[in-house]
Parts: structure tokens; sequence; C-alpha cells
């Protein structure tokens, strides 16, 4: 009775039960700032540490990566900002937390280059994690933001010269898959007719029949090109339509060479995007106001939510930047691994909607 139908189903239904659970968590486990501090440093030297062993693997012969970005880039981006303001946080009730400040510095540069050397596109996710995550804080904690237009230079200058530096590497170690180019170019032959396709076939509930690469089996909705990780679905042995092998390439022409609105659009139809793009409204929404509510608490000299406050901070930053890489730019940054990271990330935020005040 409860079995999903089709990729749709399938994800709704996950994203239940994560936001479920987790709202349940939340309001069973006393999140002290000094815990939140402690995992999310943790999870912060782990992602780092994952990141360079995996861009390691890439540039040695006969070793195989692994691509974390995908499943971990927006997880990092959360745990990076959750231990900044974290530290913000203890600077702001008297404590002490330089050393953590220039850790997290230190491991900022770490997660850019391992990150970036294995996708440019998390370098996009990781600028704006971390722009907006800095704007937020900066609100938070009342302190005025110093973007100046000579900034916005000193880093747009930043980033085009660590493209130029990837493009070298991948020249002289004869690596392709270093080359921002050559994903520029990719993007320029791909991304013309994938875009037909969608424009052409996409209706109101998903897309054309027969549109899809499965031909006459064609669904005509949640055929796979937007889904969970395949290993969700094998675990459960869901006869799902999936695409594997050489097939791939045929989700890639969405999956890569399009911004998710185009992809969600066509396997979800008009009201899929729109379900989702309201979706994100209201987290973000929600985030603000009960991020408000905190700072209110936290003026008023009330302690007891600084560590919730640091990890809303952290999943609010993360989810806006996952869903503008994702919407806007790549639809493999909400696709796939990184769906769970998107789904984790709301439930992270709407957690904090409902608080239920204990009695001992």
């Amino acid at each position: 009775m409860f079995m999903a139908q089709n990729h749709l189903q399938f994800i709704i239904e996950v994203a239940l039960i994560i936001h479920v659970g987790i709202l349940l968590l939340f309001n069973i486990v006393a999140i002290p700032l000094s815990m939140v501090l402690f995992i999310g440093l943790v999870i912060t030297v782990a992602i780092a540490l994952l990141f360079g062993l995996d861009a390691t693997f890439l540039l040695l012969p006969f070793m195989s990566h692994h691509e974390f970005t995908h499943p971990f880039g927006a997880f990092s981006v959360f745990a990076w900002v959750t231990v900044t303001a974290a530290a913000n946080l203890l600077s702001e009730v008297g404590i002490r937390s330089s050393s953590i400040k220039a850790l997290s510095l230190i491991l900022f540069f770490a997660i850019a280059i391992g990150g970036g050397i294995m996708h440019r596109s998390f370098l996009f996710l990781w600028f704006l994690g971390w722009a907006v995550g800095y704007i937020i804080m900066s609100k938070s904690f009342q302190r005025s933001t110093r973007i100046s237009p000579r900034t916005i230079v000193t880093w747009v200058i930043a980033g085009i010269a660590a493209f130029g530096i990837l493009e070298l590497l991948s020249r002289i170690l004869d690596k392709a898959v270093l080359s921002p180019l050559l994903r520029i170019a990719r993007i320029e032959q791909y991304s013309t007719p994938s875009l037909k396709m969608v424009i052409n076939n996409t209706t109101f509930w998903g897309h054309v029949k027969g549109a899809c690469h499965w031909g006459a089996q064609c669904l005509g909705g949640s055929d796979g090109y937007i889904s969970l990780p395949l290993t969700f679905i094998h675990y459960f042995s869901l006869p799902f339509p999936l695409f594997y092998g050489v097939l791939v390439i045929k989700k890639d022409y969405i999956d890569y060479m399009l911004p998710g609105i185009f992809g969600i659009a066509f396997d979800f139809g008009y009201a899929g995007l729109f379900a989702i793009l309201g979706w994100s409204l209201i987290v973000i929404c929600s985030g603000f106001t009960i991020l408000r509510k905190y700072r209110s608490k936290r003026k008023e000299g009330s302690r007891r939510y600084l560590g919730r406050e640091a990890l809303l901070i952290g999943a609010l930053s993360a989810f806006i930047a996952q869903t503008i890489v994702g919407l806007f730019l790549f639809t493999r940054s909400i696709n796939g691994s990184a769906m769970i990271a998107y789904i984790v990330l709301s439930a992270l935020v709407m957690a904090h909607v409902v608080i239920i005040k204990r009695k001992l």
C-alpha cells in the first residue's frame, strides 16, 4: 500500500521519513553549542581529508576516485559554516575562539582545493555557500559586511586564476578531466539540443510519452532523470527505470548540461517544478524567521538556543547555496546522491519550526 510506484513517489516518501526523523531528534536530544562545535569540526575535518584523498587518487595512475563532492558537497558547506557560526557565538558570550577560527580558515582552503580539483561545479557551491553564510552571520551578529567592489573584483580574479591553474594542470599532467574548458565545450555542444528536447516535450505533469530515450516504454514522467541514488532503489528492489552504462550519457544531457529547473520540469512536469520552487521558498523564509527568534532570545541573555542557532545558520546557508546552484546552474548538484543532502538540509532547517518544551 505504501510502496512507491515511481521515482517521484519514492522521493516524497524518503523526504517525509527524513523530515519526521530529524524533527523528532531535534525535540528529543539536547543540542548544546559545545556539542555542535565538536561534531561540526569532526565532520569538516573528515570531509577535507575525504576530498583531499579523492583528488589525490584522481591525479595518480592506477587509482580509482569516487567523486565525493556530489554526495558531500552541500554537507561540507553546512559543516564549515556551522563551525564558523559556533566560533562567532562563542565570541558573543565572551569565550575566545581565535584558534577555532584559524582552523576553520585552513579547512576552508583545504576543502576548496580538494573539491575544486575534482569538480569545478563544486567551487560554485563552495564559494556561494561561504558568501551566503558570511552575509547571514553578519546580520545575526550585527557586524558590517565588508563586501566592497574591490573585494568582489579580488574574488573574481581569484576564481579566474583557480580555473586557469586547473587548465594548466590538465595540460601538464595530460588529465583532460581537470580541464574547465573541456566542460564548457561540452556544455556548448549538448546544452542547446537538450534544452530543445525539454522545452518541446515538457507537460504540466511530466513529459510527452516517447520523448525520453526509453521510446515506446517511456512513462511520460518520473523516468529516472531525477532520482535518488541507485543504491537506494536497489536496496528496496523497486522496479523503476534506471540508467546504466552507456545509457548514463542519455541522462547526462539533462543531469550535467542543464540547470535543475529544466530537469525537474521535464521529469515531473511544471507542477513538480512549481512544487519544488514553492517548498524551497517555504524552507528559506521559515529559516530566517526562526533565526530572528533565536537572535532575539540571545540578546535577552538566553544561551539555551546557541547550538540550534549555529546549526540553523549552517543548514540555511548550505540549503540556499545548493538551491541556487542545483536549480539554476547544474542539475547534478541537486540530483542523485546530492538530493539526499538537499532533503537532509531541508529537514535540518524545518526541524527548528517545531520546538517541544520538555517538562522534567
